[in-house]
């Protein structure tokens, strides 16, 4: 359950990935098909009170039928009712796996930051923050940014694998939801191991489309992100990563 403006990307890149992605909004069938899913993506990009009170019934069918429920919570400190909605969706449904920048994952958990749009920032320590996330919600929370932060509250990586370009194209930050949650339908006895990799392969795919696309611009890198989706493999993901166990 995504936003409008990224629900094609997001459903091109899971199938480049190798998932099956499904959409679905409609409170008549989202029980139904968040029960049978591997995962459950929650992210409130564009969202609207009715979609909400959807996201909550999927959720709690994904937690009685045990299936993850992955939540990023897209501008979460910009307006009053994104921070509401966000807490909401985490004081009904249990969720798995928190993904969000340093500013929204601040605002979560009430620390100081400044966030504009899907965009934010704050002063301090990133690890601190996310297990401190992780801690106050008991799942595993991902903050990304320059260099992305993933933790339990106990353990943790710190993953700088990545490029700006990544930032430069509408959706990336939203697909990194789909992906999480592919990889932890795939290794639900592990999330936050699942959790690292997916955050891994992704930075990884996105230096390896720059490399082949940086005299082309954004629109090739684009589509050439799409392919090192599909492309990357498993050896290349052990050469080029780049990460640090806390």
């Amino acid at each position: 359950m995504t936003n409008v403006v990224v629900t094609n990307f997001t459903a091109n890149g899971l199938l480049a990935l190798g998932a099956s992605p499904v959409m679905a909004y409609a409170e008549e069938e989202v029980a139904d098909l968040a029960s049978v899913a591997g995962a459950l993506l929650l992210n409130i990009g564009t969202l609207s009170k009715a979609q909400i009170d959807q996201m909550i019934v999927a959720g709690q069918a994904a937690n009685r039928a045990g299936v993850p429920v992955v939540l990023d919570p897209v501008g979460a400190g910009a307006t009053v009712f994104r921070t509401e909605s966000s807490k909401r969706i985490l004081d009904e449904v249990h969720i798995s796996v928190l993904r969000g920048n340093a500013g929204e994952i601040a605002s979560l958990v009430g620390v100081e930051a400044k966030v504009k749009g899907v965009d934010g920032s704050m002063e301090g320590d990133k690890l601190e923050l996310a297990k401190r996330a992780a801690t106050q919600f008991q799942c595993v929370c991902v903050v990304t940014g320059e260099v992305d932060v993933v933790t339990d509250g106990v353990r943790a990586q710190a993953i700088r694998n990545g490029h700006p370009w990544m930032t430069k194209v509408v959706g990336t930050g939203c697909l990194l939801g789909g992906v999480i949650g592919a990889f932890i339908a795939a290794n639900r006895e592990n999330i936050l191991e699942a959790t690292t990799s997916a955050v891994t392969y992704y930075g990884i795919a996105g230096e390896q489309a720059y490399e082949k696309t940086n005299s082309l611009g954004i629109g090739a890198f684009q589509q050439a992100f799409i392919n090192e989706l599909h492309l990357l493999t498993g050896q290349q993901v052990d050469q080029l990563k780049r990460t640090e166990t806390f």
